[in-house]
């Protein structure tokens, strides 16, 4: 079993042509006891997509709205990590999938990598550039 967000459960119910009163009824509740919570289902998704998946920012934050989670609970979950933090991360990714950048090509495919993973594009210039620098 996984963590879901409020808006998450509510579809699942809802396709199971569960009562909308009983929805309600059963979200209210769990909500209540804290068993769903939309902001640690944030921080949680936030730092598992970090470290497992090399999400970078916006990826994240992308994926969360998608999922329902509100902006006010975003933008907490994503400032845990400061610019450096971001950037060592996608240093760690371009270390893993690429041992040199030897030409402009793969350059530029380490940095469509990064913007991919969610990188600001400005972010994933630097880690290319500093690993450009350390091969």
């Amino acid at each position: 079993m996984r963590d879901r967000s409020v808006a998450e459960l509510r579809k699942y119910l809802e396709g199971k042509r569960v009562e909308p009163e009983l929805i309600d009824e059963v979200v209210g509740e769990l909500e209540r006891t804290h068993v769903l919570d939309d902001a640690r289902y944030a921080e949680r998704f936030t730092e598992d997509r970090r470290s497992l998946s090399g999400w970078g920012p916006e990826r994240i934050e992308q994926d969360l709205a998608r999922r329902g989670i509100s902006p006010e609970l975003i933008e907490p979950a994503l400032a845990r990590r400061t610019r450096d933090d971001e950037l060592a991360a996608a240093r760690n990714l371009l270390t893993e999938r690429f041992a040199a950048l030897e030409d402009d090509r793969a350059r530029n495919r380490a940095w469509q990598l990064l913007v991919r993973r969610g990188f600001d594009s400005e972010l994933a210039y630097d880690a290319v550039r500093s690993h450009r620098g350390a091969a």
